[in-house]
């Protein structure tokens, strides 16, 4: 029998799967327009080929990026799959719904968050 703090929990990561699913969707379709735009022929122009150069670059930059996030977010859905999400993988402790409100992907609690950003440096 599921009592109503259970349902609502359930509703809430219902909510957070929606948002990522979205999020996801939507970095797959900047990653394919950048991948796109990366594949495109250079302009025979010098000037506007320097330009273009550079304008790979930040969208090389970005398709990392988003490549990340893509995983994590990933990483995310499998763990709503699994019964995980909302437990940090590192300690087993609950993540709070404020800190997944702010990085719906994050696998980490507050404090073994603070721990890997430490360990980074």
């Amino acid at each position: 029998m599921n009592s109503p703090g259970n349902e609502a929990k359930k509703m809430n990561i219902e909510r957070f799967k929606h948002n990522l699913e979205t999020r996801r969707q939507s970095i797959e379709e900047r990653l394919g327009a950048i991948e796109n735009d990366i594949s495109q022929p250079l302009d025979q122009d010098s000037n506007e080929r320097a330009v273009e150069i550079e304008n790979d670059e930040v969208r090389a930059q970005l398709e990392r990026s988003g490549r990340g996030e893509l995983k994590a977010i990933m990483a995310a859905l499998s763990r709503i799959e699994d019964g995980r999400y909302g437990k940090c993988v590192l300690c087993d402790a609950p993540i709070s719904e404020k800190r997944l409100e702010a990085l719906p992907f994050t696998p980490y609690c507050v404090d073994c968050a603070r721990d890997q950003a430490g360990e980074a440096d």
